[in-house]
């Protein structure tokens, strides 16, 4: 990664909108940084558990944990997310698939360095599916478990609030989120505010925590604990930097600036302050392990205290929620995941967009996890491997980019082999939570990995089938010529995957109906490798013949394929007479895939859940916004 600064021609600083008030900046805040502001509810708890081996905390324990939490925030969230990831950006979009979509991966051909670049990617977008299951379960589940320390008492009613509240944030879902949205960032000031204030009383009773900002109280105290616990320390630590990856995922809806303005100005001091803070509170009162984020509040606040983390632990939920609906509409764009129904709550307003399959998928994974693990204590296990893992595909990657913008080959190595070392490290402390939990994200993010490359592979097959079976368009223009078929009134709009040659339902349809229309146009979406394309260069036309146009449509991974609006773009380009647009019929073809059993394609089992997910994908009408009064399907049977 190096310096990503000059050698882009379309550089993250460049491309960053000059844009940084209020509105964007508390954006920022209540969506990019509710996960990880959420963290102080449970990391340094599990952290110094981890280092005590279970017994009362030790100070040296303490102040490691602290230490190794404090350079963690600066290493890997300050500097390599904040100052360096975020400059690899493709066109302003952050994310792994945009980064496969600049890497060009998406066309890899099998067999190719390419390819298994794209295996990689899509099992690090998978693996965001997986924490997105976990970051609600214990995000939720630890503030609502405050009331073990207000109402001891109210311990059976824990789970029954957590289980209640995440259902309330699944159900809502379909009604947007712009209202909610509104009041995210405000909230999170509030919860930044009171992160520091508490951290200061702590530090104020101990101040000999701040010894923690020496980096070799960590690293003494790992050298020294025994390969176990520090491994089980390293992976508890790890926690506290959970939901940095989002300062890359959503760089699109805010760009650089205004995400680092609220990680230095706001984020990093107030967490910063407040792990100290906790820290020193367990100097004092080694009892306090058990709950310390609520120890460190005065008795009197402890319910407002309740309150305010959990509606900011359902920020944060909402935010990865809508993550996870931003990567799901990306790699159906990219062919990565069937057509779904995508519903924009708010037109208005980019990224607002609701999937009801991925919801409901989502809401079973997060509750199974609350009702399987029960505590944030065991949910502890299941939560980092996944994101650290994550972590270390995004650095790998990030490299790749560089040396693709012609960075130097020995920076990128020193600057990105550094951070992929201490990525590696903490992927090997959380792997030994593997049995402890860690296998339930792995299991959610192998299943749409398994299906992502499943998609993509059928779809392959497809189009090879489909290439052997078109017919070139001289051949059918020939056709026509030696046996010309009954003209019928109107216009004729074709769709193809391909942009040459002619589509199997239109050689279908003049096979069995022996006519055709007056005026013929064969129609391509193609999704580029880049988040948005201008309207300008929307629509590119090649006549054929005087009767038969060419219309390739070209859309951004970002963006919503229209067919209709494609076609009035291309009249008022002038690339399109506008006759084309009366009287138009849309075709398109309805696909049977019939698996074959041989060593051509993919395995017949595999074939056969390709199959389904094609049956029970969204409609190419739907998909491509096609009213129903104009569409007309054409049967086709295609083994693969």
């Amino acid at each position: 990664m190096a310096q990503l600064v000059s050698a882009h021609g379309a550089s993250a600083e460049r491309a960053d909108p000059p844009r940084a008030g209020l509105p964007l900046l508390l954006g920022a805040l209540g969506i990019v940084y509710g996960d990880i502001g959420t963290s102080p509810l449970y990391a340094f708890k599990e952290a110094v558990r981890a280092a005590s081996g279970g017994g009362p905390p030790q100070a040296i324990a303490v102040v490691g944990a602290v230490s190794l939490i404090f350079w963690a925030l600066i290493l890997i969230v300050s500097l390599k997310y904040a100052v360096l990831i975020l400059r690899a950006d493709n066109r302003g979009e952050g994310g792994i698939v945009a980064m496969l979509a600049l890497l060009g991966a998406r066309h890899a051909r099998p067999g190719t360095r390419q390819a298994a670049l794209l295996v990689v990617g899509l099992v690090g977008a998978a693996l965001l599916y997986g924490d997105g299951a976990i970051t609600p379960a214990i995000s939720v589940l630890s503030a609502v478990e405050g009331l073990k320390v207000a109402a001891p008492g109210l311990d059976h009613a824990v789970l029954p609030i957590t289980i209640a509240i995440l259902v309330g944030l699944f159900l809502v879902q379909s009604k947007g989120v712009a209202f909610i949205g509104r009041i995210f960032g405000p909230v999170m000031v509030v919860w930044f505010v009171v992160l520091a204030l508490l951290g200061l009383g702590g530090i104020w009773h101990a101040p000999q925590i701040l010894g923690a900002l020496n980096p070799w109280r960590a690293v003494d105290f790992l050298v020294h604990a025994g390969w176990h616990v520090s491994f089980a320390m390293l992976g508890a630590a790890f926690l506290a930097v959970t939901g940095g990856e989002a300062m890359y995922a959503d760089l699109g809806h805010f760009g650089a600036r205004p995400i680092r303005l609220a990680w230095f100005g706001l984020v990093l001091p107030a967490l910063v302050i407040h792990y100290f803070g906790q820290g020193g509170l367990l100097l004092v009162e080694p009892d306090a392990i058990e709950n310390p984020f609520y120890r460190l509040s005065p008795d009197w606040a402890y319910y407002p205290l309740i309150a305010l983390a959990t509606l900011a632990t359902v920020i944060a939920s909402q935010a990865i929620v809508s993550g996870v609906f931003s990567l799901t509409q990306q790699s159906i764009q990219l062919g990565f995941l069937p057509p779904m129904r995508v519903i924009h709550t708010a037109r208005e307003e980019r990224g607002q967009i609701y999937v009801p399959v991925i919801n409901w998928l989502m809401a079973a994974a997060t509750l199974t996890a609350v009702l399987t693990f029960g505590s944030s204590d065991k949910l502890a296990g299941a939560y980092g491997i996944a994101v650290s893992s994550l972590m270390a595909i995004t650095t790998l990657l990030a490299a790749l980019v560089a040396l693709k913008w012609g960075y130097n080959p020995v920076a990128v190595f020193a600057v990105n082999g550094f951070f992929l070392a201490i990525d590696l490290v903490f992927l090997g402390a959380n792997s030994v939570k593997l049995f402890e939990g860690g296998w339930f994200p792995l299991v959610l993010a192998g299943f749409v990995a398994f299906l992502m490359l499943t998609w993509r592979k059928g779809n392959l097959l497809v189009e090879e089938a489909r290439a052997s079976l078109r017919q070139p368009e001289a051949e059918f223009i020939e056709q026509l010529r030696r046996a010309p078929p009954i003209t019928l009134p109107g216009n004729a709009a074709f769709l193809s995957s391909a942009t040459s040659g002619i589509p199997l339902h239109l050689s279908r349809f003049v096979e069995r109906s022996r006519a055709l229309h007056k005026r013929i146009l064969l129609v391509t979406a193609l999704y580029e490798e880049a988040p948005s394309v201008p309207r300008t260069e929307r629509a590119e036309v090649t006549e054929i013949t005087p009767d038969i146009f060419r219309l390739v449509l070209h859309y951004g991974f970002m963006e919503d394929a229209s067919i209709p609006d494609g076609l009035r773009c291309a009249v008022e380009c002038g690339t399109l007479p506008k006759e084309f647009l009366d009287d138009l019929t849309i075709f398109i073809g309805h696909e049977t895939i019939i698996p074959k059993s041989d060593d051509r394609g993919m395995a017949t089992w595999r074939e056969t859940i390709f199959a389904f997910l094609l049956r029970n994908a969204e409609t190419t009408g739907a998909q491509f916004c096609i009213p129903t009064r104009q569409l007309v399907e054409v049967g086709t049977e295609i083994e693969i």
